[in-house]
């Protein structure tokens, strides 16, 4: 309890817990199918190494048919998008991105479930994204940011795995800033 409050501004408002002890975002909420691994770069003489993708990481589908990077200036974003078979594996070479993934699927344990990872060059993960999971993102850094995608499925040119609605759609509760 704070005994002298007479610092404090009119509509100041104390800020809840954002991180666990172990460095975990509180917010996680992990939705059923996603996998995400935090990646711990090793300092080395010249600099540092980060994995970017390792076979383990893959569960049961160990596949990789196709890897691109994608360009995504500051403040932009790429929302809302899923597949109905493709697993997008999500890794930020450069930049700062919000990962944001919404669970649409009726017969899912999180059906209706939101989370949002924060993932980029500072703090490595990669996020994998299996099919039929809304997502979306953006760069809230403040220089243009490299996102690297190791998909299963190759994209398709006369037949795109690619299901889009609008970054404002209601039918997902969620407002990117």
């Amino acid at each position: 309890m704070i005994e002298n409050i007479n610092w404090l501004l009119q509509d100041a408002q104390k800020d809840g817990q954002s991180i666990t002890k172990s460095w975990q975002s509180s917010s996680y909420k992990q939705i059923e199918g996603v996998k995400v691994i935090e990646i711990k770069p090793v300092m080395t003489d010249y600099g540092h190494l980060t994995e970017v993708l390792r076979s383990e990481w893959l569960m049961d589908n160990s596949k990789v048919d196709q890897v691109f990077v994608s360009t995504m200036m500051s403040g932009h974003l790429s929302a809302w998008h899923a597949h109905a078979k493709t697993t997008d594996r999500l890794f930020a070479v450069t930049g700062q991105f919000k990962v944001v993934l919404y669970d649409a699927r009726k017969d899912s344990p999180t059906y209706g479930l939101l989370s949002e990872y924060k993932i980029g060059a500072q703090r490595p993960m990669l996020v994998v994204v299996p099919p039929q999971v809304w997502h979306g993102v953006q760069n809230y850094g403040s220089e243009t940011g490299v996102l690297l995608n190791a998909v299963d499925r190759a994209y398709q040119y006369d037949d795109p795995d690619h299901w889009r609605i609008a970054s404002d759609s209601k039918e997902i509760p969620y407002t990117f800033q």
